[in-house]
């Protein structure tokens, strides 16, 4: 029967006779391995544990916990411990009328308010807090709202008179502020007011940066990196190459294409004599298309137009658009 099995498995499989023995040494092991949880089973005899002592040791120790907590709980109308309301749970209170904007931080105690809460209050009132209604004081953090209740009958605060409030030096002169109205013989007319200077148009390539900074959602920030953006160019020959400066969204774009005018022409690089590092420095050429320009030049001579860059195939035509107005040929 088994050399049935390895024949068959030699013909089936067209192994060799030492690959046959390897593959019936592979099943024998695969199979062990699948039957050993069920060996075990019958080999192994396991023995139950009994818990049941420790369960009720566990048990028993639970209901006397309970038994405890149910203890300490107070009944129904003891308003002890974490029953009574915040204020039951402070000092007893010794009740008198007081100000809140005086009263020391002894009398808040004498109160019913615990040491830390009367501090706080002296804190508030010493960085220049003050209480103008009696329901100022629930502003201050942690002050027991029912307390209150019980102090609020006995609150009186005293009016700070009209002229104390507003006799504070506010001119400069050293005279007590005065509700009179502004003398007329002094108020500056229309006419004398200063006049809002009228913006007008500028040359775009030749301005500096405080013409750049007058124009509405123009600061200094984005004034220098117009200004460094146009020289890198050499000058702005379109005004739709105000949308390349970084930063610059579209209602600034509007303003600066409104009195940022192109009335000077730009500066042009010599192409036939410029190195690759002058070529790089532009914004519209990569080192890598410099360094070709000027390759192509050495070995096939000058340029003569924006047709002889045609060649480089590194350069497209839209690149060659956009670098010929700053090329001197």
């Amino acid at each position: 029967m088994f050399s049935r099995f390895v024949s068959f498995v030699r013909d089936y499989f067209g192994f060799s006779h030492k690959e046959t023995r390897g593959f019936m040494v592979l099943l024998f092991l695969t199979l062990l391995c699948l039957l050993i949880p069920f060996i075990y089973r019958f080999v192994v005899t396991r023995t139950p544990v009994d818990t049941s002592a420790a369960d009720q040791r566990k048990l028993d120790s639970l209901v006397a916990l309970m038994q405890t907590e149910t203890a300490k709980r107070p009944q129904y109308g003891d308003r002890s411990g974490k029953e009574k309301t915040t204020a039951e749970r402070f000092q007893e209170p010794k009740l008198f009328s007081f100000d809140p904007n005086t009263i020391s931080t002894t009398g808040w105690q004498q109160l019913g308010l615990p040491k830390w809460m009367a501090e706080r209050i002296e804190k508030y009132r010493s960085k220049g807090g003050q209480f103008r209604r009696k329901e100022d004081l629930l502003k201050i953090y942690d002050f027991p709202p029912d307390l209150y209740d019980q102090l609020e009958p006995y609150i009186t605060l005293k009016e700070t008179p009209r002229s104390d409030r507003f006799s504070d030096d506010r001119s400069g002169t050293g005279k007590p502020f005065s509700n009179e109205p502004y003398p007329t013989s002094n108020r500056p007319t229309f006419a004398e007011r200063p006049a809002k200077p009228v913006l007008q148009p500028f040359d775009i390539n030749t301005a500096d940066t405080a013409q750049l900074i007058a124009l509405k959602g123009i600061g200094a920030t984005l004034a220098a990196r117009i200004v460094k953006y146009r020289d890198a160019l050499g000058g702005f020959i379109s005004t739709d190459q105000f949308r390349d400066v970084y930063g610059l969204d579209s209602l600034t774009v509007d303003e600066l294409r409104k009195f940022g005018q192109i009335r000077s022409g730009v500066r042009r690089i010599p192409v036939n004599t410029a190195t690759a590092d002058e070529l790089d420095r532009h914004p519209f050429l990569s080192r890598r298309q410099a360094q070709l320009i000027v390759s192509y030049r050495e070995q096939h001579g000058a340029y003569t137009s924006a047709e002889s860059l045609k060649p480089i195939r590194i350069l497209d035509a839209k690149t060659i658009e956009k670098i010929t107005p700053y090329l001197e040929f």
